[in-house]
């Protein structure tokens, strides 16, 4: 965008919140419909799996499109299935391998595998009808780092090494000691 839209666009930008932005990114700012949509955020430290859950909105074959916001802006497509009957495709550069995307008759599951910060953000679960987006269902996701058994690991490997080290001293000082006292 530029001249005078991009500046109006900017200021508006400035003045919203990404919770009302995003789904205007969606569809290219056009019609976007929030149906009853809902809103969580989840909290999970890296290395575990999980699933993010939607409401089974799809009575008719849809576009059922699972999104991400990265760098609150940028709203792009993860996976996307016609039919929650039907397997889940993935967009992009986006790897079944991290990614899986399933449905049962009243939930669409969305797991992330071994999570880590950069799996941290806004996730949105929606369809396109008549050309237009329908959010569903939006979750902020934030991945704790793990502190667990490598920063244990590390401090018992930095307590050792202090230990020895205090040791070492000790008797080179003791040694010293003894060596004047003996002269």
């Amino acid at each position: 965008m530029s001249g005078s839209g991009g500046t109006r666009f900017k200021h508006l930008y400035s003045k919203m919140k990404a919770t009302i932005i995003t789904p205007l990114l969606l569809c290219g700012l056009s019609y976007v419909s929030v149906s009853d949509s809902e809103f969580r955020t989840v909290d999970i430290r890296s290395g575990v799996n999980l699933s993010l859950l939607c409401s089974n909105f799809s009575s008719s074959p849809t576009q059922i499109i699972w999104f991400k916001l990265y760098n609150r802006t940028q709203p792009r497509c993860i996976s996307y299935m016609y039919s929650a009957n039907e397997p889940a495709s993935f967009c992009g550069q986006h790897e079944q391998s991290k990614f899986e995307a399933t449905s049962n008759v009243s939930t669409l599951f969305f797991k992330i595998k071994h999570v880590d910060a950069s799996d941290s953000g806004l996730y949105f679960c929606g369809y396109y009808i008549n050309k237009h987006s329908v959010i569903v269902s939006s979750t902020y996701l934030h991945v704790q780092e793990e502190s667990g058994e490598e920063t244990t690991l590390m401090t018992l490997i930095l307590s050792t090494v202090t230990v020895v080290v205090t040791k070492v001293i000790v008797v080179l000082v003791v040694r010293k000691g003894f060596q004047s006292g003996a002269v």
